[in-house]
């Protein structure tokens, strides 16, 4: 390709909206253009780079004995009420009606869409085990688009959909498919990956793993210990928190005049936070059913555990007058004396663990001193568990060495679903002796465009991306210096023609600008190796050679090709 010909500005100030690295060289470079918040249009070097994401994509899953199909964006509303889920999904599905007041969506997953397919096709233990995958848009209503490519409303993602007979079948497929993935993000250029325990959230399921690429503009937490044996993002993690339980002491009323927080309650009466009681009420966000929950005053509510141990997947935040309804005081509430018909409890490890805490009276002005959970509500119905969110320097579960927190950027998910979508939509197979039993599913994620962002975070300089060989939109750049003087046109012609005619990608800057404008143009295209072609180097019947962010060498005219050549086959094999 020709620059001259090529279709894409670079732009030498960042956009005013961009955070990110990312956001800022996929304007600058002439990658992608929004739309609209969260919605992009891909120019010829994005598309070219994406194009290779999904190949390597597609090389990994047929490797895993995939299937590429193809399932529509838009479905009927229909199916996502078999599942369950038109109703549990919050306003990021977006909901239409067609020209004939049909319900409709814009799939932002298609576990429905797979199962439709699935049921239609597969009705035998003998056709199983099987994986289809697809390559398709997405769209999901995100309420606050940002960072470019990472948080986006319309997007293209790869989703894999496997169906086994049994528990082992899919534990065992679900290695191979967390294999391929590592392969594809080496293959991608990442630098650092880590495979990490998660929440299955609204996708449902027991286990599941989330991909992370590591960078400080990450909007997710991961969390981890010293040698990375311990792996977790902030949803699930948990640590080795040790609770001291003292001899308990009477239960003692006393004044707290004004004071409602737990640092004025703690300074008021003298002691720290961890010796107090926190009480934070939820509501369900669908139903209206009260959550009292009880923490140590020095933690934090991890409200996706909570939502776990109550198996509610939207909380929010309960109002005073349905505190007050259950016979509890905002401010000053605690434990003793709630209603338990008219709310459900539960208290997490650290306040049950703990002794002889300070918790609200539900009365103004007052607090109890030395509550004991044992004691104080043993008759009490209530779930007990950690709904504790984890802290920097907690103790880690499994070696005791203080937590260490990261950013990073989630760019593939998979999960064991098992039957949450086949039982509702009966989707079934045939035993041996013809008893019909549900298919059980696994579901495996990567966000194309969200990989590319990513690269570019992990990869890049304060110029601009540094592309890893295996996804950049070109091998090679030739720079024209002065292209009408001494042959250097015609030079730069045959090197083009003969690095394309041996299977080199190549963009030719063919512009005839300055040379500090096309070096800062071809910084933001990040092309790995660049050939510089000048009156000065033609002199000495040399080319520059330079590595995206290395040295320059001189390269004889006559062994530029095979030079090139190799150093394409050196730095592809990195990637394999």
């Amino acid at each position: 390709m020709r620059m001259s010909q090529l279709v894409g500005r670079r732009i030498k100030e960042d956009p005013k909206d961009a955070k990110t690295v990312s956001h800022k060289f996929l304007i600058r470079g002439g990658y992608a253009r929004a739309v609209s918040a969260g919605i992009y249009s891909l120019l010829p070097v994005g598309k070219r780079i994406v194009a290779k994401i999904e190949n390597i994509i597609r090389e990994e899953m047929n490797r895993v004995d995939g299937q590429e199909v193809l399932m529509p964006v838009v479905l009927p509303a229909e199916l996502w009420q078999e599942s369950g889920r038109y109703e549990s999904v919050g306003a990021e599905l977006l909901r239409f009606k067609d020209r004939n007041d049909k319900p409709m969506l814009l799939a932002m997953t298609h576990e429905e869409g797979i199962v439709h397919l699935v049921r239609t096709e597969v009705n035998s233990y003998k056709q199983l085990p099987v994986m289809l995958y697809q390559i398709q848009t997405k769209y999901r209503d995100e309420a606050r688009p940002r960072a470019g490519l990472i948080r986006v409303r319309e997007f293209t993602m790869k989703d894999a959909y496997s169906f086994h007979v049994s528990q082992a079948d899919l534990e065992a497929y679900y290695r191979r498919c967390h294999e391929a993935y590592e392969r594809i993000f080496r293959r991608l250029g990442m630098k650092n990956v880590l495979s990490i325990e998660a929440n299955s959230g609204m996708m449902g399921g027991k286990v599941s793993h989330e991909f992370m690429a590591i960078c400080e503009c990450g909007e997710d937490t991961v969390i981890t210990n010293s040698d990375f044996s311990y792996r977790a993002n902030r949803e699930i993690a948990t640590a080795a928190w040790k609770f001291e339980k003292t001899t308990p002491l009477p239960l003692e009323k006393v004044a707290t005049p004004g004071k409602k927080t737990i640092e004025e309650v703690a300074d008021f009466l003298g002691v720290e936070p961890k010796n107090t009681g926190k009480a934070v009420f939820y509501e369900n966000a669908h139903t209206g059913e009260l959550i009292f929950v009880l923490i140590r005053g020095d933690f934090e509510v991890n409200e996706t555990k909570l939502g776990n141990a109550v198996k509610i997947p939207e909380l929010k935040f309960a109002s005073d007058e349905a505190i007050l309804a259950i016979g509890a005081v905002p401010g000053f509430a605690g434990p003793l004396g709630v209603d338990g018909k008219k709310v459900r409890i539960v208290v997490d490890n650290s306040a049950a663990q703990s002794g002889n805490l300070i918790v609200g009276a539900n009365e103004a002005d007052y607090h109890y001193k030395n509550f004991n959970f044992d004691r104080d509500m043993a008759n009490a119905r209530c779930i007990v568990t950690d709904i504790a969110t984890v802290r920097e320097g907690d103790p880690c579960p499994l070696t005791g060495e203080p937590l260490i927190f990261s950013r990073g950027i989630e760019v593939g998910n998979i999960f064991q679903l098992g039957t949450k979508y086949t039982e509702s939509m009966h989707c079934d197979y045939l035993d041996s002796d013809g008893k019909a039993h549900p298919m059980i599913m696994g579901c495996y994620g990567i966000g194309v465009g969200r990989a590319m962002a990513a690269v570019i975070e992990q990869s890049c300089d304060q110029y601009g991306p540094v592309w890893p060989l295996s996804i950049a939109p070109y091998q090679v750049q030739i720079c024209a210096v002065n292209p009408g003087k001494d042959n250097v046109g015609e030079l730069c012609e045959k090197l083009y023609a003969d690095l394309q005619a041996s299977g080199v990608e190549v963009l030719y800057d063919d512009r005839g600008e300055k040379a500090g404008s096309m070096f800062s143009d071809a910084d933001l295209l990040g092309i790995p190796f660049r050939l510089v072609i000048s009156p000065k180097t033609l002199a000495e019947n040399e080319v520059e050679f330079k590595r995206r962010g290395g040295e320059v060498e001189r390269i004889a005219i006559d062994a530029v090709k095979e030079f090139i050549r190799r150093k394409v086959e050196e730095e592809n094999a990195k990637y394999l």
